[in-house]
């Protein structure tokens, strides 16, 4: 039997509950619509990473007997169905055939971010700056133009859009500066391997203690385009609504908190987890409000932008 949708809302809500604490925070900023819809749209992109990493809400799992491309068209079955209007079984992804009929998500917008998870399935990894934009572009700009299309920002606005996609790129840069040991750990890496040529550190010695010091400055620059992204993302919020602006800015300064934590800690970034601590939150989510209330300093829309991006990933499949 399909779900119905005060079941798949309180599926999504439980679900970013456990998933993710700092998106769970930013949520109850906005008004009921759009958070139910956040959840929905959370559950689905969560759900979709579970697959793709064989986790359970970002933790471990038994290990399956399915192959990457077999999981990736496991979420691509379940995707298709979804978006066809059909019951997949799973309230994730009925979740997100409701929100297809509530917004103005479109399959592309999908296929974008089912990009990023054939990117992983591929074990692709970055070897120039841009690889590395491109990749944060499909797993979280992607899920930023979905997220501002959930907001109820049109297809047509592509500056809008643009600058949704660019606050996903940041959020990405700061999970990939974040997490060097656990991606490492892994068999991972999403710093550009021209990157680490430059600072001299072999293939796979990412985490060996005595290039812990080399690593440092490409991490920085890492840090540095995450703030670029984040400032794009903030003038692009002035054209939401007043809670919804509120919220996006909460959450940008969030996880982009993460970001300055590992650049302030330098060579003792990954001696634990960089959090953002709860006092920490509040203050941000307090100094988001009176942000929200007074006109966002101007900034460009870095290069390269959500279609230069796009047109690359295009040109390449």
């Amino acid at each position: 039997m399909p779900f119905n949708r005060a079941a798949l809302v309180a599926e999504a809500h439980e679900s970013i509950r456990r998933g993710s604490k700092s998106f769970a925070a930013a949520s109850r900023l906005f008004d009921r619509e759009t958070r139910e819809r956040v959840w929905l749209l959370y559950a689905w992109c969560r759900a979709c990473d579970d697959i793709a990493d064989e986790q359970d809400h970002g933790g471990m799992s038994t290990p399956g007997k399915l192959d990457p491309e077999s999981r990736l068209a496991t979420i691509r079955t379940l995707t298709e169905l979804a978006m066809a209007g059909e019951a997949t079984g799973s309230p994730a992804f009925d979740a997100l055939g409701q929100l297809m009929r509530e917004t103005p998500i479109t399959p592309a917008m999908v296929e974008d971010v089912l990009a990023g998870f054939a990117l992983d399935a591929a074990e692709w990894r970055p070897r120039s700056e841009t690889d590395m934009l491109r990749y944060c572009y499909h797993v979280a700009g992607a899920v930023g133009v979905m997220m501002a299309a959930v907001m109820g920002v049109p297809a047509d606005d592509e500056d809008t859009l643009d600058r949704a996609c660019d606050l996903g790129i940041a959020f990405q840069l700061a999970n990939i500066v974040r997490d060097v040991w656990e991606d490492d750990a892994n068999g991972r890496c999403y710093l550009p391997v021209e990157w680490l040529v430059e600072a001299d550190i072999p293939p796979g010695e990412i985490t060996k203690p005595h290039y812990r010091h080399a690593l440092v400055p490409q991490v920085a620059r890492a840090c540095a385009m995450a703030r670029e992204y984040e400032a794009s993302a903030r003038v692009g919020a002035a054209k939401l609504a007043f809670r919804q602006r509120w919220a996006v800015l909460s959450a940008a300064g969030i996880y982009g908190g993460i970001a300055r934590e590992v650049e302030r800690l330098g060579a003792h970034a990954w001696d634990h987890r960089a959090r953002v601590s709860m006092p920490q939150k509040l203050r941000l989510i307090a100094g988001a409000f009176f942000e929200a209330k007074r006109e966002p300093v101007p900034a460009p829309i870095p290069r390269p932008s959500r279609r230069e991006l796009a047109g690359l990933s295009s040109s390449r499949t």
